[in-house]
């Protein structure tokens, strides 16, 4: 699921669908309590992120808007993708460009839960025991191949990515803000893997796959980087406190009682759904919304509408849907079912 593979027409005629949405309706759409002076430097900030990271990763537009989407939602993204098609530079180049403290942990099999958190160690000079802050005390963690180390490894992000804090020994610590993961894998290659845990993928926000770049694209990134890569002189265009004023603004963006219920009957569709084991949480539904907020502000609108609702649900629901096995064997894919709900789920009157 993880790369961006060809969709036939049924199913991507699912995925477009926008219901009744004339220009009139959404002329009607009640706007949010967003000043227009703070939405228009909002839209100034982040359109400056997205320049800027594609000065190092080309064509992918849509892309680093989607990753800016989860930073912007607070949340979590997992990228999924075969190697060396710039994961790990899609999140260097965006933790740069806002100036945020970047850590990557390669994560393997003799990985320990400790390597990720910190450890007390015991101080001999005073005889107390001093607690050492592991790589996750950062704004950006990058959780590279994800899935090479064992689940009990894994789960050691799972305080952090839902509360913003670590336990260790019995003491917690705050983790700074924003915090911010973006955890890689390859979903080809299983041998030596070990499946992300159901209650895992339900702390990412979205999924996303980079896919290939088109062979024009391909000779601009070898043109680029024939003498040094690109990421040396990439330069911030904003701070870190700028993110954080920013995610507080995602949170004032309006969403209306019927869009809300819409999310609603999307999950529910999904549990109720005869090629499904287990439908979206309701973890996953606060996130689409949240996710379709900061899609509604970065295409500079203090108000969601359906189109940023059935925009995002590919990448948001697509992670939280397990197929049941027959199902899975006759070719049903989690891409279909969204699709499917999307296509039958009656979309709110404007």
């Amino acid at each position: 699921m993880g790369r961006e593979m060809p969709i036939n027409a049924v199913v991507l005629q699912g995925i477009q669908q926008r219901g009744d949405m004339s220009d009139s309706a959404v002329k009607l759409e009640p706007q949010g309590a967003i000043a227009a002076r703070e939405l228009d430097g909002a839209a100034s900030t982040i359109n400056r992120i997205v320049r800027n990271v594609e000065q190092v990763i080309y064509g992918k537009r849509d892309v680093i808007e989607k990753v800016l989407v989860g930073l912007l939602a607070d949340g979590h993204v997992l990228l999924e993708d075969v190697p060396g098609v710039g994961k790990t530079m899609l999140a260097r180049a965006l933790a740069q460009s806002v100036s945020a403290d970047f850590k990557r942990i390669q994560f393997t099999p003799d990985l320990l839960p400790a390597d990720v958190t910190g450890s007390s160690t015991y101080n001999p000079q005073t005889t107390e025991f001093t607690f050492r802050p592991g790589p996750i005390f950062a704004n950006f963690i990058l959780a590279d191949e994800i899935n090479r180390t064992s689940p009990r490894t894994q789960s050691a992000l799972l305080e952090g990515m839902e509360e913003r804090q670590v336990t260790v020994d019995g003491v917690t610590y705050p983790l700074p803000r924003p915090f911010f993961v973006i955890a890689t894998q390859n979903p080809i290659e299983h041998h030596g893997t070990y499946d992300l845990p159901e209650a895992q993928l339900d702390r990412f926000i979205l999924r996303i796959g980079i896919g290939y770049p088109a062979p024009t694209e391909e000779a601009a990134i070898l043109e680029a980087q024939r003498k040094a890569h690109p990421l040396a002189g990439l330069e911030r265009v904003c701070e870190t406190e700028e993110v954080r004023k920013l995610q507080e603004l995602v949170r004032q963006v309006h969403v209306k009682a019927s869009l809300r219920s819409y999310i609603a009957e999307l999950s529910a569709a999904s549990r109720s759904h005869p090629d499904v084991q287990v439908g979206v949480s309701v973890r996953g539904s606060q996130l689409l919304m949240h996710a379709a907020q900061a899609y509604a502000l970065l295409n500079h609108r203090d108000y969601v509408i359906p189109d940023d609702i059935q925009e995002l649900a590919r990448y948001c629901l697509c992670h939280r849907v397990v197929i049941r096995p027959e199902a899975r064997l006759a070719g049903v894919s989690e891409l279909a079912v969204v699709a499917s709900l999307i296509r039958q789920t009656p979309v709110p009157a404007q």
